[in-house]
């Protein structure tokens, strides 16, 4: 105790200095209330599995990340509760039906992992927020099994 205060570090809140640790930080708030992240991430996954990808920055390709993956694995379950939570969360009917009629079959022998983060080269023009393309993967994982390693 008495040793932080000397050096001038709280210690109630962690502050010794360096990086902290993530313990306990589950989520990204991205800057947002919790209405509007859910809100703009419900949007985001709409829109994504309605073009099988969407350009965003970096945090919010990374939440959207989350969400899209639990919606591929409601597809690939296929019963009416979890058309039903896949509802909740999706904003355009059409774009639930879609999801249960291709991504199931798509994604139906990969145990997740159903999207790609690509860091993009360039940041945004006005703010240099750094950006990023979020997709669906488009090979199975069968695919990637049958090609043989290259060795470079």
């Amino acid at each position: 105790g008495d040793v932080y205060k000397r050096q001038g570090i709280n210690a109630e809140y962690g502050e010794l200095g360096g990086a902290t640790m993530r313990h306990l930080r589950d989520f990204r708030k991205l800057g947002r209330t919790s209405s509007h992240r859910w809100a703009m991430l419900r949007n985001q996954v709409t829109q994504l599995v309605k073009h099988d990808a969407i350009v965003t920055t970096v945090p919010k390709a990374k939440e959207l990340r989350r969400v899209a993956d639990k919606m591929v694995t409601l597809a690939k379950r296929n019963d009416l509760h979890s058309f039903r939570q896949a509802n909740a969360v999706l904003t355009e009917p059409a774009m639930v039906r879609k999801l249960f009629a291709t991504m199931g079959d798509r994604f139906g022998d990969r145990a997740g992992g159903y999207t790609r983060v690509m860091k993009l080269a360039r940041n945004r023009y006005g703010d240099n927020a750094p950006m990023a393309r979020i997709e669906f993967l488009s090979e199975t994982a069968a695919e990637i099994q049958q090609e043989p390693a290259s060795s470079s």
